[in-house]
């Protein structure tokens, strides 16, 4: 199962995402599913340094990405961010054996 964790604090702002897993629907690397979410995770990820310019901290490593955002960049990475969440929860009502959408306050 592929599991999406997006860190919000207290005033909903999203600071980030851990995304890892697999989402079980075919092998590794014939996945639709797994590359749906990996395409969309990279994006976001790419659009937050090389589009707006924000050091993010990110890592990718097999099936495992992470992207945090400093405090003073949550404003200009908000809607991108939003956009992942919300994109990923509507996946999950269509796969809810395959991905699973979390929140962790921060």
């Amino acid at each position: 199962m592929i599991r999406a964790e997006f860190l919000i604090d207290r005033d909903g702002r999203i600071h980030g995402f851990h995304i890892r897993g697999h989402a079980g629907l075919a092998e590794s690397g014939e996945d639709v599913l797994c590359a749906f979410v990996s395409s969309a995770a990279y994006m976001t990820a790419n659009t937050i340094t090389e589009v707006l310019g924000v050091p993010a901290q990110a890592t990718a490593e097999d099936g495992d990405m992470k992207v945090t955002v400093a405090e003073k960049d949550l404003e200009t990475c908000r809607t991108v961010l939003a956009g992942l969440k919300l994109h990923l929860l509507a996946t999950e009502e269509q796969y809810p054996d395959n991905i699973k959408v979390m929140i962790t306050e921060v």
